[in-house]
């Protein structure tokens, strides 16, 4: 009976060292690269770097960041819903900025099964016209 566990978890060490872990660069800047994903078997995680906002306006910024965010998920082949963690920063965060952070996703996503999210107050970004940063990480399944 032990030889028989041994043998078969040395058969599925075999069979999971077999998969093939693919990577894959896409939208490349100088640099970097906008969106790397990492696929293992029938699964494949985006890592979408930064985007930043533009627009006179915190609001503009927002929502330029997630447009941006998500032209670079549809690259991959995702959308925001399958967006399992993201990080943004806001350039001298002020409280009311949550408020209207919350009212334009809700608006362009709704508010149900939302990506756990860290929101973080910077001193400045890359470009001192740069208000807004979102990254995130996406999961989904491939066939």
């Amino acid at each position: 009976m032990k030889t028989l566990i041994l043998i078969m978890a040395v058969l599925c060490s075999l069979h999971i060292n077999a998969q093939e872990i693919k990577k894959e660069y896409l939208n490349a800047g100088p640099g970097y690269t906008n969106v790397v994903t990492v696929t293992n078997g029938n699964q494949k995680t985006i890592y979408v770097a930064g985007q930043t906002g533009v627009g006179d306006t915190m609001a503009d910024q927002i929502t330029s960041a997630y447009k941006k965010l998500e032209q670079q998920l549809a690259l991959a082949g995702a959308k925001f819903h399958d967006i399992v963690t993201m990080r943004t920063y806001i350039v001298q965060y002020r409280e009311k900025d949550l408020d209207t952070f919350r009212d334009i996703r809700s608006e362009l996503y709704g508010t149900e099964n939302m990506p756990a999210n860290t929101l973080l107050g910077v001193t400045s970004l890359y470009k001192d016209d740069v208000k807004v940063e979102m990254e995130a990480v996406a999961v989904v399944g491939v066939e």
